[in-house]
């Protein structure tokens, strides 16, 4: 009798460790950086040919391709394409003059869901929806200020963390920025 308590009592904690495992897991994942191969193609964002149920992968590439974010340091402005068309346009705070937004042509290269941020003057904790484009620098939300249209920032992008969640689900690793003044 003894031994089938012992049994039963490992079943269950095995169960329950699973569970903390998959919950612990599932929470730690949202600081971790999403990477995805950029050749990776999505059924969802492929066109289907019912007639042979394919997915056609040069109409997925030519879509993933024509996305682009664009930010205007002058007009302290972001806005994102898919092609001709502009799909978000926001109000943002790029870097002071002290420590400018680097202009040029770049890729996101990772995405954080939540992120800590350091540098010598600063430590922010739980910076929202951060998409890294060129080193340190990245377009996130910005809970501790809401001076957006005006430079404030370290160089990164700032956005309100509502629209910043939109551009981090619309975005891909992979998508283009270009930065100008």
């Amino acid at each position: 009798m003894q031994s089938r308590m012992h049994i039963s009592w490992l079943r269950c904690s095995g169960t329950f460790c699973t569970s903390v495992m998959l919950v612990l897991a599932t929470f730690f994942s949202w600081s971790l950086p999403i990477t995805v191969d950029p050749n990776f193609v999505t059924a969802r964002a492929a066109s289907v040919d019912s007639s042979k149920n394919t997915v056609s992968k040069s109409k997925s590439k030519q879509i993933t391709q024509s996305r682009r974010i664009e930010i205007d340091l002058s007009e302290q402005r972001l806005s994102a394409w898919e092609g001709k068309k502009r799909v978000y346009s926001f109000r943002i705070s790029t870097g002071k003059r002290s420590t400018p937004t680097p202009t040029g042509k770049f890729q996101i290269n990772s995405k954080y869901r939540i992120n800590r941020m350091r540098g010598r003057t600063y430590d922010i904790p739980d910076v929202p929806y951060a998409m890294y484009f060129y080193e340190g620098y990245a377009i996130h939300g910005a809970y501790w200020h809401n001076k957006f249209g005006t430079p404030v920032s370290h160089g990164c992008v700032n956005l309100p963390v509502k629209k910043a969640r939109q551009l981090y689900n619309w975005a891909k690793v992979g998508t283009v920025v270009v930065v100008r003044k």
